[in-house]
């Protein structure tokens, strides 16, 4: 008779009956711990539970553990029952690399994952700007005053309190004009470009537009949605509108700021795309991922304020909060209402409304204009130090993208770009980079693998990405290694 698997307590244990059960038990427990399915501090069921469910004396349990103790596998206090004990340093975790080992261009790898010691990947915000306690008061007002309703099943378009907050709020900060009616919470922008996808396609389109530069898990949602995706170019006016002809359904542009390469869209190109938009019958979708970060001028105003019936506007907290809380919102023209709604529906009823309260009430209070206006300022003065340690270790990098975002895109002279064909897009930087501890990307890896259009090598540098502890840190390893190279390639 072969093993059978013995459900424990909180445990699942595959023991061998008959004799030898007691090492059968300390084995089945080491592999447990060895294999990651009992994490660290874990705590184990006392020994009589144990002892119980598995149809063992309690004597057996207790001497399986004392084993397992004494070889430090796991610990017992009085009090705190037996837990696992922790791992040294290094010790690698099931499905997991080692820290410090994983490759900082792992596609999967967002910032802020611990792969590496430093991280200025771009994508995130510094985590531990988060207003903890305005948030959290927040919340508790919001509790207060919110209705037993509230907490069942909710309208998948979003909370009216948040929708209603969100419509004021757009437009007194980005010149969107829509109406709490048209305003769709989501669960995230990955889930809201899906949402749009599906709807876009329900409704007859096969073929969307976007920008050959930019994040490749856009282009993965909307294949994902059914539609076939167009590359539009991008150059330093941003994407070429211009050049969009009649067939896609929609066109996702950044206009504000161009993920990656940093520069807002060109009037001309912004008249151009809400032309084209009119002429075909198409929608314009604004990723509008962090328009509230402008630091020399006036924030140029959303696209969709030029034609609300063609443009559908998207707006996320991922930036100005952060990325955990899963909310972000798009502003539709009415005609695209019901299927967006349907699909939403369809996607995960709605979003979580504890986090939609909470922030219904930081926008009414006036807590979200504060948090904002003091992550301009902290972000803005990153930005300063960047460009100008930069200018002082490595003159001859031109640093671009900068009037706005938590990125900047750092253009390397040929000499400074690596060695050979292979790497000339910066890819030897940021592997050397890599074996010291620290986390770059290059402006090629946001290319579109069908793209074709040259690109200078360069570097994209989220400079909000670091925690305030590490960012001194990280910007001294990103200078030492432009200054390194500079001295080799002289």
């Amino acid at each position: 008779m072969g093993p059978r698997a013995i459900p424990g307590s909180d445990l699942h244990l595959d023991l061998a009956p008959g004799p030898g059960v007691r090492a059968a038990l300390e084995r089945a427990l080491r592999d447990a711990v060895r294999g990651g399915r009992l994490a660290p501090r874990s705590r184990l069921p006392s020994s009589r539970t144990l002892a119980r469910d598995l149809g063992l004396a309690r004597n057996t349990v207790a001497d399986a553990y004392g084993q397992l103790v004494a070889e430090g596998w796991l610990t017992a206090r009085q009090g705190s029952g037996t837990r696992v004990a922790e791992r040294p340093d290094g010790a690698p975790r099931a499905g997991r690399a080692p820290r410090g080992r994983s490759a900082p261009d792992d596609p999967f790898a967002a910032p802020g994952d611990g792969s590496l010691p430093y991280d200025l990947r771009p994508g995130s915000p510094d985590l531990s700007l988060f207003p903890r306690t305005a948030w959290l008061a927040a919340t508790r007002r919001a509790l207060d005053a919110a209705p037993h309703r509230v907490l069942g099943y909710t309208d998948p378009q979003g909370l009216p309190e948040l929708r209603r907050a969100l419509a004021g709020y757009l437009a007194r900060t980005r010149g969107v004009r829509t109406d709490p009616e048209l305003v769709v919470v989501c669960t995230g922008f990955v889930q809201a470009a899906g949402v749009l996808g599906r709807a876009l396609h329900r409704l007859g389109g096969r073929r969307v537009a976007v920008e050959a530069l930019g994040l490749h898990d856009t282009r993965r949602v909307l294949e994902a949605a059914g539609l076939a995706v167009d590359r539009l170019p991008v150059d330093a006016g941003g994407a070429r509108t211009d050049l969009l002809a009649a067939g896609p359904a929609a066109a996702l542009l950044t206009p504000s700021h161009q993920f990656p390469a940093g520069v807002p869209l060109r009037p001309d190109r912004r008249t151009a795309a809400v032309a084209w938009a009119r002429r075909t019958g198409a929608v314009l979708v604004e990723d509008d991922y962090d328009g509230e970060f402008r630091y020399d001028r006036q924030p140029v105003g959303a696209l969709q304020g030029l034609d609300p019936e063609h443009v559908v506007y998207a707006g996320t907290a991922s930036k100005s909060l952060a990325p955990g809380l899963r909310l972000a919102w798009l502003a539709v023209p009415p005609r695209l209402l019901d299927a967006v709604v349907a699909e939403k529906r369809l996607s995960d009823h709605h979003s979580p409304v504890l986090e939609q309260l909470a922030l219904a009430e930081l926008i009414d209070s006036g807590g979200y204009d504060r948090q904002v206006r003091r992550a301009r300022l902290h972000y803005r003065r990153r930005r300063d130090r960047l460009a100008a340690a930069v200018a002082q270790h490595a003159p001859d990098v031109a640093v671009t993208g900068i009037a706005a975002g938590l990125h900047a895109v750092l253009e390397l002279p040929p000499r400074l770009a690596g060695e050979g064909p292979a790497h000339t897009g910066g890819e030897a930087l940021t592997a050397r980079a890599a074996r010291r501890g620290l986390a770059l990307h290059t402006l090629g890896r946001y290319r579109d693998p069908a793209d074709r259009d040259p690109y200078p090598p360069a570097l994209v540098v989220g400079y909000g990405t670091p925690p305030d502890h590490a960012f001194t840190g990280a910007l001294d390893l990103l200078c030492g290694l432009l200054a390194d190279r500079a001295r080799l390639s002289a």
